[in-house]
């Protein structure tokens, strides 16, 4: 019998994510079909694309609208699919704004939805958890706190982990460019402006600018930019003339970047974890405009934005805030500095970076901060743990009982990790 899975991601972390998914999947089913929307890793793996999604990736309250175009013809697309070869199932990967459209046509259509790393709805905008309840069968939780969140407020979930970790620890790195890194005693800068053309037009020159002024009180400080793309790595090599900072720019080169570094300089997002496997300290920056940081406030509920600085704290409960109070740029007690702002914060970067460059002692502290919290995790495996609770659903009988919550044939379960395995 042939099994027929509809993914959807839209992100390039997802379409990394996805890819992996479906690799582990395909070792387990042979007569599996894939399609949907992803990126070229997960067409690589054998999805068949639809489009290309992580093409249009976009972030913000404003942005997405101009694209609204292309986002309801691949919806009338999906629609199509979807009722031409009805799935088994509908996988969506984060990338809320379109995925919940999707949950929601699937769910209309009686096909089950799951949700692979769900949306960060505990963080922001706390109303869409009804959407969560509503329209998505089973969340596969990336975070140890999410599961609880979730479960709490009605809707079923597992908790199996990041898949992070696994595809950290399965890639092949181009071993004789991280030699030439680090044959070189000079403390070395990774700057990471994201994989949106979104997040590095307004990141990447501020980025650049903390280096300038890095090298002004540490001439030997080499500098390396990670671009997602050959277009982004050509705007940063602009950049990087203007401001006449000597910098080595290299498009997918990501993870010998970071694994070379001495510390990093970092936008938010998923990389924070991969930051966090390769132990390198690293201060986060996300630039965005004066209305957007007017508006996060009243939608924010977590009192940091990095992945880590949140598993570091025990969770979203244990950093959330109350309605009392207020939210600062910088958190003075986060492990990744971080700077969610629409100001200018090229000083009080340059005092979190410096000592890191310029103190081994005080880096190596950091490090083994990042070194325990990385062991408490418990991670690997959680590829294959997704992808055993996902063909077990192949051959669960589904209850169809009228009356029934919707949910009740998937049911979470408290403690999908091996017992043997450490748990922050």
């Amino acid at each position: 019998m042939t099994h027929r899975i509809f993914f959807s991601a839209g992100e390039p972390s997802g379409d990394q994510h996805g890819a992996a998914l479906i690799a582990a999947l395909r070792a387990r089913v042979s007569d599996l079909v894939c399609w949907g929307f992803g990126g070229p890793r997960m067409a690589r793996a054998g999805c068949e694309l639809l489009a290309d999604l992580t093409s249009h990736a976009v972030m913000g309250f404003l942005r997405p609208i101009v694209q609204l175009h292309h986002f309801y013809r691949f919806y009338r697309q999906a629609i199509a699919e979807m009722e031409r070869h009805r799935p088994e199932a509908v996988v969506l990967i984060d990338y809320p704004g379109f995925n919940w459209h999707l949950a929601r046509a699937a769910k209309s259509r009686g096909i089950p939805v799951f949700f692979y790393g769900p949306p960060q709805i505990w963080a922001w905008a706390r109303w869409r958890v009804r959407k969560m309840r509503r329209w998505v069968d089973h969340a596969l939780c990336w975070l140890p706190f999410e599961q609880q969140w979730l479960v709490a407020r009605g809707c079923s979930a597992t908790y199996v982990g990041h898949p992070f970790f696994d595809e950290c620890s399965s890639a092949v790195y181009d071993g004789a460019l991280q030699a030439q890194l680090t044959a070189d005693p000079r403390p070395l800068l990774t700057i990471l402006p994201g994989s949106r053309d979104q997040e590095v037009h307004a990141n990447g020159r501020a980025m650049l600018e903390v280096a300038a002024r890095l090298r002004e009180q540490i001439p030997s400080l080499r500098v390396a930019v990670a671009a997602f793309g050959s277009d982004q790595a050509e705007l940063m090599e602009r950049w990087a003339h203007q401001l006449d900072v000597p910098a080595l720019v290299l498009a997918g080169k990501t993870p010998e970047l970071i694994r070379s570094a001495t510390c990093c300089l970092a936008v938010s997002g998923s990389v924070s974890l991969e930051l966090l496997y390769h132990e390198k300290p690293t201060v986060i920056l996300y630039r965005i405009s004066p209305l957007a940081a007017r508006i996060e406030k009243f939608i924010r509920r977590v009192k940091y934005i990095t992945l880590v600085n949140l598993l570091y704290h025990g969770g979203s409960q244990a950093a959330e805030l109350g309605p009392d109070d207020a939210i600062t740029p910088a958190p003075t007690d986060a492990l990744f500095p971080e700077f969610l702002t629409a100001r200018d914060v090229t000083e009080e970067i340059c005092r979190q970076l410096a000592p890191w460059l310029t103190d081994a002692e005080e880096r190596e502290r950091v490090v083994a901060v990042l070194r325990e919290l990385k062991r408490s995790l418990g991670w690997e495996g959680a590829v294959d743990r997704a992808a055993d609770w996902l063909v077990r659903q192949f051959t669960r009988p589904r209850c169809d009982t009228p009356g029934l919550h919707p949910h009740s044939a998937y049911p979470s379960h408290k403690n999908p990790i091996p017992a043997g395995s450490p748990r922050r």
